[in-house]
């Protein structure tokens, strides 16, 4: 195990608190106990009724449910995955987890009649379920069911709809994902994978070589364009057969609602964003004048323009973390020990791990955080960021199983609320030259995070409108309707016909809608910062916030603070911080600008 300097600290995950290996013997022993479980639970009620009309039956039926829900099912999913993050080639690991999710699969169709049961529950007995004291604890489980009954279909139906998600979606999406990970360019004689020079384009020092190495990437993914129009056509052609079988009017309304956010909160949300893109827009006209450039290209869009110069270990991003934490609450200072003490945090890049950055946990078992320490500014906040989503996750699962996962609505809220008190911490003790470079990556990144994640919100409910009415949409179309959208919140910026082939290569429209919960969380994190830096004392709140998990609908979980979301100010409120951010970031460049002269 790789431990840093001071011995104390490991940077490796220690899947052993999981399993021995993907051949642990173990984990077939864990399948089995929850096949047995499952299939007791369902042969003592596939046949019973009298639980939809009896209080008392009903109360023993969910305490049973809670029970069995309370397995590790996700327990070899998620070491298989881990492990394949960790080495990507591991042909054996990845043959083992396809098996297991399989298995999976049919495990879950074993107890999927005891919902849908409960969701043919007659509306007068729902009434009378929601006055009974004794069933309180599972109100809002029941709530929820019975707010998506109308969409629910027959047993038969719905095991066929889950059976066929692999096929008719997740196979699609790794197709492409497996081919877009062995497309290659060659860049100073070199030859590099395409998401290393995606990385490499932001700090290449040149616009022509910036220009020169994007046209490179973007010319993979017009070669495999025309396999991925298939992909998109026929995953949004699937969910188009899915909504009108379940009875959904709008393509986002099925993530809305398993969400659990109020239709008018997102619709609110989308529109006051996209009403507010000459913000963003005047964002990018100021990165011109910093860059010294008479007109960007998109492969300016997320350039650096400059490097805070100090080098951060893993070792100091967890001291400077540990006591930012511990000046907030000891209990996060204490999580965070805990997790790089256990082996739970895996800190560096190394050959065959995955990219990028994320947290992972479930009731009763580890959270993990995996990143891809750098010794940067940008790697601390990352840092910070990952462990919001584990503090949360830590609070979160102090609730019952039913309530212990949170909605995706509020899973990006707390993260970037840590993130945030790192950032403002290290701000002030930065010099001035680098607190201009500092500033710029926090507005670019509270840019992506919310104007151009609605803009690609938009984006995705054209595409989704067009292929519902025409029945298809070429590969030019879809490039075409990208290049609309980005353009509408990046503004002033030359946008070549391939640029919008980038479809090809963004993750997030394959989990549809899902953008939209960036920009929900970050705003509201801000919402949170500024009542806590207008009262400290507004620290419980925020681990009120913290402890709710899944237990109230995230509406009446910011409520329950004191933070109304559905007012039509809330979120103009918190654009209007990344405005004032970007005055700031024009006074201080102006300032060096006059210091200059």
């Amino acid at each position: 195990m790789k431990k840093n300097k001071k011995s104390v600290l490991q940077t490796e995950w220690n899947l052993g608190l999981l399993y021995k290996s993907p051949t642990d013997p173990q984990i077939e022993k864990d399948l089995d106990a929850i096949d047995k479980a499952y299939k007791t639970f369902a042969t003592k009620y596939k046949t019973k009724t009298s639980y939809m009309t009896d209080e008392v039956a009903l109360l023993g039926a969910l305490f049973d449910y809670e029970k069995i829900s309370d397995l590790p099912i996700h327990k070899a999913y998620r070491y298989l995955r881990m492990s394949q993050d960790l080495d990507s080639k591991d042909q054996t690991v990845r043959s083992r987890f396809t098996q297991v999710m399989q298995r999976m699969q049919k495990l879950g169709n074993v107890i999927l009649f005891f919902e849908l049961n409960l969701s043919k529950i007659s509306v007068s007995d729902q009434k009378k379920f929601f006055g009974s004291v004794k069933l309180t604890p599972y109100a809002y489980f029941l709530k929820k069911i019975f707010e998506a009954s109308k969409f629910v279909l027959s047993e038969p139906e719905e095991k066929i709809l889950n059976l066929k998600s692999l096929p008719s979606h997740g196979m699609w999406t790794d197709a492409v994902k497996k081919m877009r990970g062995q497309l290659t360019v060659v860049h100073k004689d070199k030859t590099i994978p395409l998401s290393e020079a995606e990385a490499l384009i932001r700090i290449l020092p040149t616009q022509m070589e910036r220009k020169e190495l994007y046209n490179k990437v973007m010319d993979q993914y017009v070669i495999i364009a025309s396999i991925s129009e298939s992909e998109m056509n026929a995953i949004i052609t699937n969910k188009k057969i899915n909504d009108e079988l379940r009875g959904y009017k709008m393509p986002f309304d099925a993530t809305i609602q398993s969400y659990e956010n109020e239709r008018r909160t997102v619709l609110g949300l989308v529109e006051t964003v996209t009403k507010n893109f000459k913000i963003s827009q005047r964002f990018y006209s100021v990165k011109k004048k910093m860059l010294g450039i008479k007109k960007m290209g998109y492969y300016d869009r997320a350039v650096s323009v400059g490097k805070t110069k100090k080098k951060i270990s893993f070792d100091e991003s967890y001291e400077i973390l540990h006591s930012i934490f511990k000046s907030l609450d000891t209990e996060f200072a204490d999580i965070l020990e805990r997790f790089v003490k256990n082996g739970q945090v895996d800190a560096y890049p190394k050959i065959g791990k995955s990219g990028g950055a994320y947290c992972w946990g479930d009731h009763k078992s580890p959270t993990f955080v995996f990143l891809n320490h750098s010794d940067t500014l940008d790697s601390l906040t990352t840092f910070a960021h990952e462990m919001g989503h584990g503090i949360h996750t830590e609070f979160s699962n102090k609730q019952p199983v039913l309530y212990n996962e949170y909605s995706t609505a509020t899973a990006e809220v707390a993260s970037t609320l840590f993130e945030m008190f790192v950032f403002y911490d290290q701000f002030e003790k930065l010099p001035p030259n680098e607190q201009i470079v500092a500033l710029h990556d926090k507005i670019q990144d509270d840019v992506q995070t919310v104007f151009r994640q609605i803009a690609c919100f938009n984006f995705e409910l054209e595409m989704h409108m067009k292929i519902r009415e025409k029945g298809y949409m070429s590969k030019e179309e879809l490039a075409s309707s990208m290049n609309t959208h980005m353009k509408s919140y990046i503004g002033d910026v030359d946008l070549s016909e391939k640029d919008g082939y980038f479809f090809v290569a963004w993750t997030h429209i394959r989990n549809f809608f899902y953008v939209y919960s960036y920009a929900f969380g970050q705003l509201a994190s801000k919402a949170l910062y500024a009542k806590y830096k207008e009262n400290p004392k507004f620290m419980e709140k925020i681990k009120q916030f913290l402890s709710a998990g899944g237990s109230m609908s995230p509406e009446d979980i910011f409520k329950s603070i004191g933070v109304d979301v559905t007012k039509p100010d809330f979120f103009q409120k918190g654009i209007k911080t990344i405005e004032d951010d970007i005055d700031l970031l024009e006074k201080l460049t102006a300032n060096k600008k006059a210091q200059k002269k």
